[in-house]
């Protein structure tokens, strides 16, 4: 199981505290340095304000050295896929091939409409993701003169430069990740474009839901779905004790037993536990979403008594 760091800075974080983070997840051994990208807080104030998040991975880029960048998930309705191709293949490039684009349809209006960012219907937001899908992979992907022809995005003779480093892809490029609980659309989507599947916050039950209707869109459109990688993004909570449990419980604004139902909280023997049951249903990445960006002890007992049980 590889173990991710998973950042929400939406809800008030610098550049700096973020490097902070991703400097000590990358000295610990986490498999990668993960950001949302949201421009607004989801309760708080937010202070000081949001931060890009191209923004800050191609600061990242050149700031670290081995760990993976990526996103959970950039949003289709932000950025115009032409543009989206050649900021995520630059950062690409930045960084030596160590960054993943996790694309999604978008859901949170009221950002969209604080920052000026027109928010269409549901099916028109789906049908825009996956138009933008199959045009950043083919810039990517496509030697030249690509085309497309689409409802909502018309590309003509495009060079598809900048060219990512990596190429490795499902489709060329860097790995594209793709989540969430649509019943039809994102399964299909996901079976076409993406490397990695990735379910934020649900339960067992809905985690064994959902990864079976994706590996049955797999199955259909002829895919081997094993050759997805299958991930959960978690909450979390650890502390060698009750008391560290709870301070850090409090430090987020959550309750302990809340997260102990419903994210990965409690001492690290019940946390390797937890992960365990998730490893059952075919998971092999967790991002552990990290919502007190100053206490870097908690990334350090991690580390220690979670990882190399895991």
């Amino acid at each position: 199981m590889e173990l991710r760091i998973f950042t929400e800075p939406q809800q008030g974080a610098t550049y700096d505290d973020l490097l902070a983070v991703a400097l000590e997840a990358e000295e610990l051994g986490f498999g990668a340095f993960f950001r949302s990208d949201h421009y607004l807080a989801m309760g708080g104030d937010g202070l000081p304000g949001p931060t890009d998040a191209w923004t800050t991975l191609a600061g990242l880029a050149r700031e670290t050295s081995t760990i993976r960048l990526g996103t959970l998930m950039t949003s289709a309705t932000f950025r115009h896929p032409g543009p989206l191709a050649i900021q995520v293949a630059q950062v690409d490039q930045m960084s030596g091939g160590r960054v993943e684009l996790g694309l999604g349809a978008g859901w949170f209006e009221a950002e969209h409409t604080a920052y000026a960012i027109p928010f269409p219907p549901t099916r028109e937001r789906f049908d825009r993701f996956e138009e933008q899908l199959a045009i950043v992979t083919g810039l990517w992907s496509t030697p030249g003169g690509f085309t497309h022809e689409g409802e909502h995005y018309r590309v003509v003779d495009s060079p598809g430069l900048p060219k990512p480093t990596q190429t490795d892809g499902r489709r060329g490029g860097p790995p594209v990740l793709i989540g969430g609980l649509g019943k039809r659309r994102t399964p299909a989507l996901a079976a076409a474009y993406a490397d990695e599947f990735n379910l934020p916050f649900v339960d067992e039950e809905t985690t064994a839901t959902q990864f079976g209707r994706v590996r049955a869109a797999c199955e259909e459109a002829g895919r081997d779905p094993g050759t997805m990688t299958w991930s959960n993004a978690l909450v979390l909570c650890v502390g060698e004790n009750e008391a560290d449990i709870d301070r850090r419980a409090a430090a987020i604004g959550r309750e302990k037993a809340e997260l102990r139902e419903n994210g990965l909280a409690g001492t690290p023997a019940e946390v390797v536990d937890k992960i365990g049951r998730y490893a059952e249903l075919g998971a092999e990445r967790v991002y552990l979403q990290v919502l007190d960006l100053a206490d870097l002890d908690h990334l350090r007992l991690v580390a220690a008594e979670v990882m190399p049980q895991v």
